[in-house]
């Protein structure tokens, strides 16, 4: 064993200055790569949420959206927004598919559909008129469905679908996809984007 030492000594001395330098350089970087691997999440679901949001599929589309209080458990105000750019045609009803995981109660009373203005520096975001709508929740397919009494017009403006709801008990990521069914002689249905909802720890 001591031989088996000494050997390795005396070539590592015999070795040139560069030599011996890169050597160290890569024996000082082991820990650091060490501890950047500690910090990968081993979470196969929380894997493939972040891949699905920020290297999304070519069918994805991503919705924009704002909320008043991102706090697991607390009392929310959610608009999911339907910008010009969202809405190719005029839209005959809407639907919002939830996320299985969104623990929340909803009631019709507590959903809406309206002219919105998305707020900016100088804005805030809010409802400027109330589209009349008939609103119903299908528990057993876990979505919202919104029957506007006049179509959404395929126009400059944009429109929210308003949740008020309390939030769910568990933080992380929700995502909601939505459908319509466009106007024109043969109704079609179609998928017209998602949402990925934070709920944030505190």
């Amino acid at each position: 064993m001591l031989k088996k030492i000494y050997c390795f000594c005396k070539s590592f001395t015999s070795m040139n200055y560069y030599t011996r330098f890169s050597l160290k350089k890569v024996i000082n970087t082991i820990p650091l790569s060490l501890f950047l691997l500690s910090l990968t999440p081993l979470n196969n679901k929380s894997l493939k949420a972040l891949e699905f949001q920020w290297n999304p599929n070519d069918d994805y589309k991503r919705l924009g959206w704002y909320q008043t209080n991102p706090k697991k458990k607390s009392k929310n105000k959610i608009f999911f927004f339907y910008k010009p750019s969202d809405r190719k045609t005029s839209l005959l009803s809407i639907n919002v598919k939830l996320p299985d995981n969104f623990k929340s109660t909803l009631k019709p009373k507590n959903i809406s559909l309206c002219r919105v203005n998305i707020g900016g520096f100088n804005s805030k975001t809010k409802c400027l008129e109330n589209i009349p709508s008939d609103i119903e929740i299908n528990r057993e397919d876990k979505k919202v469905e919104i029957y506007p009494i006049s179509p959404v017009p395929s126009n400059k403006e944009s429109y929210a679908i308003v949740f008020k709801v309390t939030n769910p008990q568990r933080s992380g990521l929700y995502q909601f996809h939505s459908f319509g069914k466009s106007s024109g002689p043969i109704p079609v249905a179609r998928y017209l984007g998602s949402w990925t909802i934070k709920i944030d720890q505190l």
